[in-house]
């Protein structure tokens, strides 16, 4: 992907407090089974099988591939292509809340590897549960530039990122909605999101109140005001500890947030789970788990394709 940049909550609460309360509850996720020494980010639980989706590219951040995995009782199987993939970059699932549907960025249309070709597709489940052949979003929900992170909020609206021109600065949140059967609107997600430089990856909370987005330095968060989207402010240093982190992922109740950062060596990308009130019993766990230290360098590398 063109350079997303890896340098590669709640309700009524202070978002300063709340940072500065995560230093006891983020923490390693590294399965035994997805964990690797290549870079592992953004994860997606299927709401129908409990499979794991995610992300899977070199120590660099290049050449991603959607792996799956599901438990087998013990641990996390060995993770293999998912079953609607295609030669090309692919990344960023996201499956609608009723398992009907997955949204995922690539290249398949020209089958090349550069961030340029990313857009948005979607897959839809037929009755008996296989994955019928993704159909690529019409524009103006794709453009000639590069697309990231589809995720649909409660409000209705398609957020994600892009590249495209007529926005506040490099890339930018936008959103979609279909008005009609194949006619969409995009608009920017506005200045309260988006500055002079790069936002990526937008993900609404469960409830629709909390947006978190990826930019420039790591993770940030906006709260939903009477307005809009209030301008964001960027999560604490217990979650952004070397600017590399990405794609975030919340559990079902909005209590936790799964996203990945680049360690380094020797492990590169891993996941963290930061339990934002309290312990929860997700990511669902499966057997016994390794974990690390979770360490992380300084400087990333950049993502680029």
């Amino acid at each position: 992907m063109k350079p997303r940049v890896l340098a590669l909550c709640l309700a009524f609460a202070p978002l300063g407090a709340l940072a500065a309360a995560s230093s006891s509850t983020v923490q390693p996720w590294t399965p035994v089974g997805v964990s690797s020494d290549l870079f592992e980010s953004h994860p997606a639980f299927d709401p129908r099988t409990g499979e794991l989706y995610f992300v899977r590219s070199s120590k660099a951040f290049s050449g991603w591939r959607i792996l799956q995995s599901h438990c087998d009782g013990g641990r996390w199987s060995n993770p293999v292509p998912a079953s609607f993939t295609a030669p090309g970059a692919e990344a960023d699932p996201w499956f609608t809340p009723d398992g009907r549907g997955v949204y995922f960025i690539s290249t398949r249309a020209t089958g090349s590897m550069k961030s340029k070709d990313l857009d948005i597709w979607r897959a839809d489940r037929a009755a008996e549960g296989r994955w019928k052949a993704p159909v690529r979003l019409p524009a103006p929900v794709n453009s000639d530039e590069a697309e990231w992170f589809p995720r649909v909020g409660p409000d209705g609206w398609l957020y994600f990122g892009s590249n495209r021109p007529g926005g506040l600065g490099k890339n930018d949140i936008w959103r979609a909605r279909e008005t009609k059967p194949g006619q969409w609107i995009v608009e920017n997600a506005g200045p309260a999101i988006n500055t002079a430089g790069d936002e990526y990856e937008p993900l609404p909370s469960p409830d629709g109140k909390r947006l978190i987005v990826m930019a420039d330095g790591g993770l940030y968060e906006s709260r939903l005001g009477s307005n809009g989207w209030l301008p964001r402010i960027k999560l604490g240093p217990d979650i952004n500890v070397n600017g590399s982190e990405i794609g975030a992922l919340f559990s079902p109740s909005g209590k936790t947030l799964v996203f990945a950062r680049d360690t380094g060596e020797p492990r590169s990308g891993e996941f963290f789970a930061w339990h934002i009130e309290g312990h929860e019993a997700w990511p669902p766990p499966c057997g016994a788990a390794a974990t690390m230290d979770g360490a992380g360098r300084t400087n990333a590398p950049a993502r680029n394709e």
